[in-house]
């Protein structure tokens, strides 16, 4: 079924605790009320949470108005409400604002916090964090950093220039530096070097493989120095594929320390925060595409104890 166009306007719930409202579209279907409905397709809410929430008024239709249990149901409607948990681990960690204007805000990002809400996170993901502490409610990621990797992450706070912003990264105008401890190379490897590869889906879930074939991830690897039996690496990503810089440096025969994912996905730690990975996007640079100006911003955190 396809959605009907309508022109952008502001969404009839007000953001809450840096929480914005999703909406969803009713399907084809033949439900006797709203209740039926979101009880059987949202089993993860009980239909007595639904019933609490529709009646705090938590739950409208796009003109905001109240949808009520026994409301009808209405194909091709658009129904607006919170995401909420039931309960949600606290990231122990805090993120810190380095940089805002009228059009971005750049923010250093913690280990473990992920970038936006998704399955078990909702408020404790850097953007509610963000959009909480700032009060900006049109706040949106134009990249985004793995939940295991610590470092900048840039906002567009104004829509009138989010497309600019957004195309940097399109064209590959943005340099982006990583730092990652991990096992030595042969000690005659020349640095710096260009690592290329071909990187597929992998066969486990959210992971990703190399395979044979044209390369389509490039990374510039650098060496630091020595830290300790690791060796701290500077790393250039040309291309910006899924856990790119873990694949590569994995292939290398040297994993980033504490990767649970490469070269073996181990079991799911949940909330465990002891290790993080030692990955951390350090510095970031881009010509501003409104004044043409460079402009270059770097993390305040080591991946050193």
């Amino acid at each position: 079924m396809s959605r009907p166009k309508q022109a952008a306007s502001a969404p009839p719930l007000p953001m809450r605790d840096g929480v914005t409202p999703s909406y969803l579209w009713l399907p084809e279907g033949d439900w006797p009320d709203m209740i039926t409905f979101m009880s059987a397709n949202y089993p993860a809410v009980s239909e007595a949470q639904w019933r609490g929430r529709m009646a705090r008024g938590d739950v409208v239709d796009g003109k905001g108005v109240p949808v009520q249990p026994e409301s009808r149901y209405v194909r091709g409607a658009r129904i607006w409400y919170y995401r909420e948990l039931e309960h949600e681990t606290p990231i122990p960690f805090e993120e810190d604002v380095l940089h805002q204007d009228e059009h971005i805000v750049v923010v250093d990002k913690p280990h473990f916090l992920p970038t936006i809400p998704s399955g078990r996170f909702v408020k404790e993901t850097l953007l509610v964090r963000v959009r909480r502490k700032l009060g900006i409610e049109d706040l949106v990621p134009i990249h985004r950093l793995d939940r295991e990797t610590a470092g900048l992450v840039i906002f567009s706070c104004n829509p009138s220039s989010r497309g600019a912003y957004q195309s940097l990264f399109q064209k590959r105008l943005v340099q982006k530096e990583y730092e990652a401890l991990a096992g030595p190379l042969p000690p005659a490897t020349a640095f710096p070097f260009l690592y290329r590869s071909r990187m597929v889906e992998g066969d486990k879930f959210f992971t990703m493989k190399e395979e044979p074939g044209e390369p389509n991830s490039e990374t510039m690897v650098d060496v630091i120095g020595p830290r300790g039996e690791h060796i701290l690496y500077r790393l250039w990503p040309h291309t910006g594929r899924q856990h790119q810089l873990r694949v590569h440096l994995s292939a290398l025969g040297i994993p980033i320390v504490n990767d649970v994912f490469y070269p073996v996905a181990l079991p799911c730690k949940q909330d465990d925060v002891s290790s993080p990975l030692k990955l951390l996007a350090k510095a970031i640079g881009f010509p501003d595409p409104l004044t043409g100006e460079w402009r270059y911003f770097e993390s305040r955190r080591s991946l050193e104890p």
